[in-house]
């Protein structure tokens, strides 16, 4: 496999330009991390082996990969790894490419967002010049990223052009005939927030279980290019620190108010549902688009009804009865806000009636499909996150049958009966008599020995950050060892034996991934 890895970078040989070589070495990059699919590490397995392989090998086609991963690498140590070979195969006197024996320095030039006012897409153009070592310019290119909003902001298409001005004249030409376009400049600083992000958003959503997230595989541009993307992003200048708008409890509530009390809520006959469906509508905007509750667009009321909503939120009967009729109301209110001139209001609440019928199929209702009672529904959660449910369920099974205040999940003292239940045959002995009828379990209360309280502790610590989804990755790799076949019981252990491992957040995430 490596010999075939490396006799595809023999390409490199052939190639005149830096550019060509970067955008060469990023496409057999994206060869080895698709190969996670055969249930190995890539950047481990592949990824440092091929590095290996090439200095060991010690031909002109090593020394070209080697120096384009040195640029192109998607980890540091790639990186390090990759220069150190270089340098061993040039002092060998290997024979270099071209393109090796006359470096060149890329610098980035200048930035542009292109986008519509419906702000579903940017249409980022970053302006890069290589320059030799004397300092003279050896040409243009710009990299042109698809920022993707209504997908969580991932980075949906990507491609390199050398025709820089042609292409920066299209961008101003379509804006000057189009008033729902605008092409603006923006600073290299806030290009590099806008790209980070994105690569960052597209490797989450990537990762994320099916549980979590939407299926998403970025297309075929965005993997051949992500090597030359994140290598382009890292010689942007970091942004300086903003004091970005805290989307608060209170100032979300002050906006929902807002718009309750204007006119295009005025024929909203439940006010208490309505009210329930503006902190929804505005939740969506603040945490999945960007702190930016006020922009609509047909894609966007799309996404909310038939994506986010079905996957996160509880809607009660009503709630979803009055969710069409209030985002409709939410489209006019806060379509004028956003600049929108009336016709593009006017789609937006077409695309709401359109996508009503389908909502209406697509939201499901959790009491019927996992028989649970109203009442287990709402100690489940309480928060109304239905994306919670199932990771709640798993750290507390036991909450479906018991239905007593004693085995309340939302406190601390029901929480830990519930797990004393599950994993010790016993509750807590309680504070009061109970009735007869009380609903409680019938076993006895056993008194723990100091071991089976420290286990409790573990156990209640580790069921509290299912309840939380905290880390994200925790959920995650309780999943993907149960999809391996592994028991309830296995799994819980062997989260607590991560849990008991890590020595910070950040050691814990790796130890999850790793699971």
């Amino acid at each position: 496999m490596f010999a075939e890895l490396l006799r595809g970078a023999r390409a490199l040989l052939t190639v005149r330009h830096p550019l060509d070589a970067e955008i060469t070495v990023s496409e057999l990059l994206s060869t080895w991390q698709e190969m996670r699919t055969r249930d190995i590490d890539p950047d481990l397995i592949i990824g440092e082996g091929l590095l290996d392989y090439a200095r060991r090998a010690a031909t002109p086609a090593a020394l070209a990969l080697l120096t384009g991963v040195s640029t192109i690498g998607v980890s540091a140590r790639h990186r390090l790894i990759a220069r150190r070979g270089a340098r061993e195969l040039a002092a060998r006197g290997i024979a270099s490419p071209h393109w090796v024996t006359s470096p060149a320095t890329v610098r980035p030039i200048k930035a542009y967002v292109s986008r519509s006012l419906f702000g579903d897409a940017d249409e980022l153009i970053c302006v890069y010049r290589h320059e030799t070592e004397e300092g003279a310019p050896s040409g243009e290119h710009a990299l042109v990223t698809t920022i993707d909003h209504n997908l969580g902001g991932v980075l949906r298409d990507a491609w390199v052009s050398t025709k820089v001005d042609q292409l920066l004249r299209h961008g101003a030409d379509q804006a000057a005939r189009d008033p729902m376009m605008s092409f603006t400049s923006v600073s290299l600083g806030r290009a590099h927030t806008l790209l980070t992000s994105a690569i960052d958003r597209t490797a989450r959503l990537v990762a994320a279980t099916a549980a979590d997230s939407p299926a998403f595989r970025p297309s075929r541009s965005v993997t051949q290019l992500l090597g030359f993307i994140r290598a382009r992003a890292r010689i942007l200048p970091p942004e300086p620190p903003s004091r970005a708008v805290s989307w608060r409890r209170d100032r979300r509530a002050t906006l929902a108010a807002r718009f309750l009390a204007s006119d295009a809520a005025a024929d909203l006959s439940d006010s208490y549902a309505a009210g329930r469906c503006a902190e929804h509508i505005i939740d969506y905007g603040c945490d999945a688009d960007f702190g930016r509750p006020m922009r609509v667009s047909p894609q966007k009321v799309e996404a909310f009804l038939l994506e986010w909503l079905p996957r996160r939120v509880l809607l009660l009967p009503e709630e979803q009865e009055a969710m069409p009729h209030v985002l409709a109301a939410w489209v006019r209110w806060a379509g004028p806000f956003q600049g929108l001139p009336e016709v593009a209001v006017h789609a937006t609440v077409d695309a709401v009636w359109e996508a009503t019928a389908a909502f209406s199929r697509s939201y499901w209702d959790p009491s019927s499909t996992f028989g649970l009672r109203r009442e287990v529904l709402n100690r489940l959660l309480p928060d109304g996150d239905l994306s919670a449910l199932p990771r709640r369920m798993f750290a507390f099974p036991l909450v479906t049958e018991l239905a007593h205040d004693e085995f309340d999940p939302t406190t601390r003292s029901g929480r830990r009966a519930l797990l004393r239940l599950d994993h010790f045959g016993s509750y807590d002995p309680p504070q009061k008599p109970r009735g007869r009828h009380s609903g409680a379990p019938k076993e006895p209360y056993r008194p723990l020995d100091r071991l089976d309280e420290e286990a409790l502790d573990a156990h209640e610590e580790l069921a509290d950050r299912l309840w939380r989804g905290d880390p994200p990755n925790l959920w995650s790799a309780a999943q993907r060892l149960l999809d391996r076949g592994l028991s309830r019981s296995e799994v819980l252990d062997t989260l607590l034996v991560a849990l008991s491992g890590a020595d910070d957040e950040a050691a814990l995430v790796k130890i999850l991934d790793e699971l």
